[in-house]
């Protein structure tokens, strides 16, 4: 049992077989799964990479752990004590690595739509290999000349990548909103109990939305100050309301008698979660208190351990943020995603199935064959009739996610003094993404709602 299983192992990372567990009470995991869980773990160990390079605390530790620290560094040239393997620059050429392997990946993956092909069989195995092809571009880049000019041109490229991966999250975020609003839909006809689902859920969103504001206003604002704060938070609970209000309007209805407020309640908090991300981003301001000692304000105080709360608060932020974008990755690279960047309406299939998890296909959806006579995990084929997402889209968003995460682990453009223990500290810059990102997407939906009357000859996704 055990020597089959190893040879299968060994013709994942060195051929193109499909890569499983060698447990066999594992359940059975789909091809296309386990294809992309593969580039995930690849993205996963760049970025945690990435975070130690920013990290002062993390360095200092490996410099007093690690026996001959000192003469490693200079082993490796990289300075007395491997100054050139920490800070923004490092991490910009560790993402210049990845970002031009799944860049290559996607130019290689153009109009592949046979999993049986020579491209599909790279795309799906030779795991080992591909592992050494990443790590050579990674330490590649540190070898660039002109090493000023690179981080220089770089960085804009790296500052356009996020804006357009963060554009992408938000088109599909609305082009989710009306599939879960079309799917649930289409259970009404069959059985009642859809409406009442529908209902709680819109409650559920807007009782979020509305007690997410009803805190921020406490927690961010001050009476003496936080005056941005208040604004926007008037201006971001108002817009709400307004497409709120659109989605349920007579003419809105009459082009569109699918939108409704479980696709504006999804919005709004979403919105609100950006709202409170940019108040957390904001760098802290203070008023004179008693005995004229600064105290600072719009940011919640719940605790008297500042050095735990400096420890624990980034932590957790950085595990959250980056699941976040992990999850993004994997989410925006299926048949149906790629299909919604085109803004085009998809029809609802007449005998389409409400599903309480309508994002995940029935297990009996297609003609699967279950693969691994080795003992070990069991997969299933669901690929032996083509691919069943874009590859050229898959690396293309891995890509755009890579240029993300270089930007937000140096802080976009306060990259000079960025460490991870301060990602989020305070930042204007994220403070302004983060907001901007809000109306984007505010903006976004309400074009899907009213694009049918601007341009009544024209189909779009709803």
């Amino acid at each position: 049992m055990c020597i089959p299983c190893c040879l299968h192992q060994l013709a994942c990372c060195c051929g193109s077989a499909t890569c499983s567990l060698c447990c066999s009470c594992c359940p059975k995991i789909k091809q296309s799964t386990g294809t992309r869980i593969m580039y995930a773990i690849y993205f996963l160990l760049v970025t945690v990479i990435c975070v130690v390079m920013m990290s002062p605390t993390v360095a200092e530790g490996m410099k007093a752990h690690i026996p001959f620290y000192n003469d490693l560094c200079e082993h490796l040239q990289a300075g007395v004590y491997c100054e050139k393997l920490v800070g923004y620059s490092a991490v910009y050429k560790v993402c210049f690595g990845m970002a031009c392997f799944f860049f290559v990946f996607f130019l290689l993956m153009i109009k592949v739509r046979d999993s049986k092909s020579c491209r599909a069989h790279i795309h799906n195995g030779f795991w080992f290999i591909k592992f050494v092809v990443l790590i050579a571009c990674c330490s590649g880049a540190f070898f660039i000349p002109d090493q000023d000019t690179f981080l220089e041109v770089w960085r804009y490229v790296g500052a356009t990548g996020g804006f357009l991966f963060l554009i992408i999250q938000l088109i599909l975020l609305v082009e989710f909103a009306h599939k879960w609003n079309k799917n649930w839909t289409s259970g009404t006809k069959h059985n009642r109990l859809w409406y009442a689902a529908l209902a709680f859920v819109t409650l559920v969103l807007y009782s979020v939305a509305v007690g997410a504001l009803v805190v921020m206003a406490v927690f961010h604002t001050h009476p003496e100050g936080c005056t941005l704060n208040k604004i926007f938070l008037g201006v971001n609970g108002g817009l709400c309301l307004f497409v709120s209000l659109l989605a349920i309007a007579p003419c809105i209805q009459k082009l569109q008698p699918n939108s409704g407020l479980l696709q504006s309640g999804v919005i709004s908090v979403y919105v609100m979660y950006l709202t409170y991300s940019a108040l957390a981003s904001k760098p802290t301001e203070y008023i004179l208190g008693p005995n004229n000692v600064n105290v600072s304000i719009c940011a919640p105080s719940f605790g008297t351990s500042l050095e735990g709360d400096n420890k624990i608060v980034p932590t957790l932020g950085t595990i959250i943020l980056f699941a976040c974008i992990l999850y993004s990755c994997l989410t925006s690279t299926t048949r149906s995603s790629s299909e919604a960047l085109r803004v085009c309406r998809t029809s609802v299939p007449e005998n389409e199935v409400a599903r309480c998890c309508f994002c995940c296909a029935p297990d009996d959806d297609g003609d699967y064959e279950v693969g691994n006579e080795n003992g070990g995990q069991k997969i299933v084929l669901d690929e032996k009739q083509g691919t069943v997402y874009s590859y050229s889209f898959f690396h293309f968003i891995f890509f755009l996610g890579s240029l993300y995460v270089m930007m937000t682990v140096t802080n976009w453009f306060h990259y000079y003094d960025a460490k991870i223990e301060k990602l989020f500290h305070g930042s204007w810059s994220t403070y302004w993404i983060k907001m901007a990102s809000c109306w984007a997407c505010l903006l976004l939906y309400t074009w899907t709602l009213v694009a049918p009357i601007v341009c009544p000859n024209r189909e779009f996704l709803q």
